[in-house]
Parts: structure tokens; C-alpha cells; sequence
């Protein structure tokens, strides 16, 4: 996996990894990326870790962009298009530090960016054995029926955050991807939706977290995807912004 930013490999696709203390896994998950995605670009944005992540990601060949402190999964991957936009990387996908997203999976989600913007690889897709219950899947389905009826196409898994994007997603992500609570996957994909992305999902499998402690137990996870539906109605009510328009409003 190149280091070096003075040339893109033929694909030119950037994996971006957000990453927060994530040391005991950082590592293992890296190593796994050069074996199975040769070639390709990684950048890993640390993300205000108070542990030897970035040492780590550096120290077994990663790229690493430092955040002076935490700002959530949803600053990182805005640090992380803005940076692929810089270096003019036709094509991004987002990797979770954890190992839960299978590498071998990266060209499946990658595959459907051919006929759409965004392609969000869904663990509800009949493939894998990755369930949800309870309140959590409750409120899964009813986001996954909202967003489904804005994108006008079949969407199962909205909260996943191994998802893919073109240059109309990094040009849109650069400008509106919101920092805030839920706004690094409803948000910021309401808004692709209404900017007139496209979007489409692939099968894949959702592994067990490799180390560490997982963010959120099974109480908190559905309280997240109670407040997502909030945020998914919030984002409906901003206002329509299109990929040619000034973000004053010009256009």
C-alpha cells in the first residue's frame, strides 16, 4: 500500500480509516489491508487518540493524518475527503480501524459506484449471519424504509458506515459533511440524497470487532438509531443544495 502522494495507483481510490485509540487493533487490521488490497492508498485519520494509534499505523506503513484532538467519526472523514479531494483521488471508501469490515469486501462495494455515487456495503443484504433485535431493529428498518423511499431504491443498512463514494460524493462530502452527533452516516447521506447523489448498496459481511472495547452497548446502540430517525427528519427540512450551487447560495 503506497505511502507516497506524488502518484495514485491506476484505480485511484482512497481507503480512509477514522481511527480513536484504536492501538490493539490498528495494526493487525493495516497488515490485513497491504495483503488484501494491494496497491491501493490508505490514509488513517487519527482522530485526537490519547494512545499509540498513529505510532502504530505508522510504524507498519499507513499514512497517517493527525487531528489535534477528538472531533467524532464524522470530522475525521470530512479531514479524510478533503484530503482526497487535494490529491484528486477519483474514488474513496470508508474502513473501520476495528476490523469488522472484511477487505475482501472493498472491491464488492467498490463494484457499485459503476451506476451509482455512493455505495454503502449492507450487513442486511442476504449475505452473513450479522442480526439485529429489539428496539435497535426496529428503528433500522423504519430508517432503512425512509431512506429507501428519498433514494427511491432499495436500502437496508443506511447506518453502515463501510460505504464508497465517487467525485461527486467527495465534492459533496467536502462541503456538507456535518461533524455533529449522527452526522458522519444519516446526515451527511440525507443530504447527498437531496443534492441529487445516487446511491446503491452491496451484500457483505460485518465481522466481530478484532480488540478492543466495542464504543456502545446494546442500550446505547438503540438509543443511537432512535435519535438517527431525529436526525434523518432534521435533515429532511434543510435546504436543497445542489453540486453546482455556491455554498452562499450563487450559483
Amino acid at each position: 500500500m503506497a505511502n507516497s502522494t506524488d502518484a495514485h495507483p491506476a484505480q485511484s481510490c482512497l481507503i480512509i480509516m477514522p481511527a480513536w485509540n484504536e492501538e490493539e487493533v490498528i495494526g493487525s487490521t493495516i497488515r490485513e489491508l497491504h495483503s488484501t488490497m494491494p496497491g491501493y492508498d490508505l490514509l488513517v485519520v487519527d482522530d485526537g487518540s490519547t494512545d499509540e494509534t498513529a505510532r502504530v499505523a505508522r510504524a507498519v506503513g499507513a499514512n497517517v493524518l493527525q487531528l489535534p484532538y477528538n472531533m467524532g467519526v464524522g470530522g475525521a472523514m470530512r479531514a479524510g475527503y478533503k484530503y482526497a479531494a487535494r490529491l484528486d483521488y477519483d474514488r474513496t471508501i470508508q474502513v473501520d480501524a476495528d476490523g469488522q469490515h472484511d477487505p475482501r469486501d472493498i472491491e464488492r462495494v467498490l463494484q457499485g459506484l459503476a451506476h451509482a455515487d455512493i455505495s454503502i456495503g449492507a450487513r442486511f443484504a442476504e449475505r452473513g449471519s450479522y442480526k439485529a433485535s429489539g428496539p435497535r431493529k426496529w428503528a433500522m428498518n423504519l430508517l432503512a424504509f425512509m431512506f429507501s423511499r428519498v433514494a427511491k431504491t432499495r436500502l437496508t443498512d443506511v447506518t453502515s458506515g463501510f460505504r464508497a463514494g465517487n467525485r461527486r460524493a467527495i465534492a459533496q462530502y467536502c462541503r456538507y459533511f456535518p461533524a455533529e452527533y449522527l452526522g458522519d452516516t444519516i446526515d451527511s447521506l440525507a443530504m447527498a440524497l437531496r443534492a441529487g447523489l445516487t446511491v446503491t448498496q452491496v451484500p457483505v459481511e460485518m465481522r466481530e470487532r478484532q480488540a478492543g472495547t466495542p464504543s456502545n452497548n446494546p442500550a446505547k446502540a438503540a438509543v443511537y438509531l432512535v435519535r438517527s430517525i431525529f436526525s434523518f427528519l432534521l435533515s429532511m427540512t434543510r435546504r436543497r443544495v445542489t453540486l453546482n450551487e455556491e455554498p452562499g447560495g450563487r450559483a
